[in-house]
């Protein structure tokens, strides 16, 4: 019997109906009224929240929605976004479904839909069912769908935000009580600010009593359809709520940004921060971009699973497909699929999830990988490998941010209207409000400089990469595990790859190449025909942390140290970036997204929990409660 895999979801059942709306059988209810899913959407949620009136002229609104369903409010908001020409900047729509339709139901639900061509792009953009926050961005980034698939009752509780408008949505109260009631409603106040509204078209009066009690105002207004009234509410608590101090905004209010290091990580950074509407200049001491940890010729990028679908799973999970979505965006060339071998595959009966993973017996890897292999692997079809440096090129293209190469920073000095990068000689290279530490090994005795407690068990790895010009073996696909092998265009390929800590000597070995060799051969098969090949390939540098999870988050403020990660009140401008490890290509994507959240204040992609497992600030915390160890 196949077993739901933890990081799995359970599809909605949905009844279509040729003439009226679409049913969910679990509920016994309708998705939306009869009169019209985007005439309810627009009285009801757009509405009741004032809108588009109340983003007019804002630099960003957040929409905070209870139960996304066909996706009908979030089309609606879009659409009458687009059509607003004093709209804000930016519009970020949050939205948690428990039971998301398959893509092609979803297809099926918006084939005669009054905007064809947004629904189209939600349809595309639409992501594997994976438990997590799903980041979709649209029009160039400009309006963002931050999809919180899974139950809303845990989601609610992780997520980061504040909310400007919330849609109260899903099935009736009687029929869905759990997205109604005093807890859930206190989750979501949790993300309101004085003046965020609410609306919904339930005049239900417990949830109403419950949201009176949260310190909403709560009124009725006009019903749409058959409904006389609906519930809206403004909240104007009689105390102000305190944001706890680690999850303060760390430049809200910053245009210009200086990111030093000039690889994934920092050109993620730009495009992101970009986006966001922040201008970016790029530093880096080499030459160009991309000529340190992000300079080899070939990489992977994958997500991880394990039965408990820890932090580890959570975040690489998250982060490969943030990587898979933005590669489609940019339409950057690279090697769909890759393979993942196992020697036991403990959860091979675990049901397959379309577009991220899927098991596989040994017989049918063989035949994937087109060699003769005996072991089931997981194979990733959304995941790959590129070139990095190209993946960097494309990253700072997209992002227009201007680049300053042959520019090693020293110092940084804080002053009253920011940051200042110094040279060796003391002169002021740039200043900016934002400075974003996205350099690699490299970067350690400047971060050192700011903060000694966040590089203390920070280890430089040495690793070679071998190429092969020539191998009776070539993969069909990526092939990884103990090791991998990527194909390259002539007929060779590239594997690898040696991890040696603290080793500096950047010369070819020997020895190295007889590792990696010895490992394509493993990975294809081959036995001891692999033979041996001329010493070719690069060496690089990687940073790597005790936990073999990033660095991204801000510094400590000066002071006594706080019990928590999230009660730590920290530097205002300055971000950290780095600990990339041989994840380069997977993380970069989602991680520039996060340094954009954390700096400018906007909604996290990242759940609460997986914040705290990348914050640079965690092995100090628990140095400070477990001293001596």
């Amino acid at each position: 019997m196949t077993a739901l895999a933890p990081w799995a979801l359970t599809p909605a059942q949905v009844n279509f109906s040729p003439d009226g709306p679409p049913e969910a059988p679990e509920y016994g209810d309708l998705y939306h009224a009869r009169a019209g899913a985007l005439a309810q959407a627009r009285h009801v949620f757009l509405g009741g929240n004032g809108l588009p009136g109340r983003w007019q002229g804002r630099e960003r609104f957040v929409v905070l929605e209870t139960g996304f369903g066909l996706g009908n409010n979030f089309l609606a908001t879009w659409d009458a976004w687009q059509q607003d020409p004093a709209r804000c900047a930016r519009l970020v729509f949050v939205s948690t479904e428990k039971h998301p339709l398959s893509r092609d139901d979803l297809q099926r639900a918006h084939a005669a839909s009054e905007l064809p061509a947004l629904a189209a792009q939600l349809v595309d953009r639409w992501p594997p069912l994976t438990a997590g926050l799903h980041t979709l961005s649209l029009e160039a980034g400009r309006v963002e769908l931050l999809l919180g698939l899974g139950d809303a009752r845990e989601l609610l509780r992780e997520l980061v935000l504040d909310a400007d408008a919330i849609y109260l949505d899903g099935f009736s109260p009687k029929l869905n009580p759990a997205l109604w009631d005093d807890w859930l409603l206190k989750s979501l106040a949790r993300h309101a600010r004085p003046g965020t509204t609410a609306a919904t078209w339930s005049i239900h009066r417990p949830m109403r009593r419950a949201l009176a009690s949260l310190g909403f105002e709560v009124g009725l207004a006009p019903g749409f359809a058959s409904k006389p009234e609906m519930t809206v509410a403004r909240f104007a608590p009689r105390h102000t709520p305190q944001r706890p101090a680690g999850r303060e905004p760390l430049a809200p209010q910053a245009r210009r940004a200086v990111i030093i290091g000039a690889g994934l990580a920092g050109a993620a950074c730009a495009l992101a921060l970009q986006r966001a509407g922040v201008a970016c200049t790029v530093l880096d001491a080499l030459p160009g971009p991309a000529q340190a940890s992000s300079g080899n010729p070939a990489g992977l990028f994958h997500g991880t699973v394990n039965p408990d679908d820890g932090p580890h799973a959570r975040l690489n999970r998250a982060a490969a497909l943030a990587t898979q979505s933005l590669l489609a965006e940019l339409g950057l060339p690279h090697q769909a699929g890759l393979l993942r071998l196992e020697t036991r595959l403990a959860v091979a009966q675990m049901a397959a999830v379309p577009g991220y993973v899927q098991a596989l017996a040994a017989d049918a890897t063989a035949a994937l990988a087109g060699a003769s292999l005996r072991q089931p692997a997981w194979f990733y079809p959304g995941g790959g490998a590129l070139d990095p440096a190209a993946y960097t090129r494309a990253l700072l293209a997209a992002s227009g941010t201007a680049t300053r190469m042959d520019t090693p920073v020293a110092a940084l000095r804080e002053t009253a209207h920011g940051w200042q990068l110094l040279a060796g000689d003391g002169a002021v290279i740039e200043e900016a409000h934002l400075v974003v530490l996205a350099g690699g090994h490299g970067q350690l005795p400047l971060l050192g400089a700011l903060a000694d407690e966040v590089t203390g068990g920070l280890v430089v790895q040495r690793g070679q990469l071998t190429h092969l010009a020539r191998t009776p073996w070539q993969p069909a696909v990526p092939v990884a595990g103990g090791g991998y092998t990527i194909a390259d265009s002539q007929g060779g390929a590239w594997c690898g790859a040696t991890a040696q800590d603290g080793d500096l000597d950047p010369s070819l070995r020997e020895a190295d190449q007889a590792e990696n060799v010895a490992r394509h051969a493993a990975l294809g098969g081959l036995g001891a025909s692999a033979g041996t090949a001329p010493l070719a390939g690069r060496v690089g540098w990687r940073l790597v942390t005790p936990d073999r999870l990033p660095l991204i988050g801000g510094l400590a403020a000066p002071g006594a140290p706080a019990t928590q990660l999230r009660l730590q009140p920290r530097r205002a401008g300055l971000v950290v970036c780095t600990g990339f490890g041989s994840r380069g290509i997977t993380w970069a994507a989602l991680a520039g997204r996060v340094v954009a959240a954390l700096a400018l204040g906007g909604p996290r992609p990242l759940e609460a929990d997986l914040l705290d497992a990348v914050d640079p600030l965690r092995f100090a915390l628990r140095r400070q409660r477990r001293p001596g160890r």
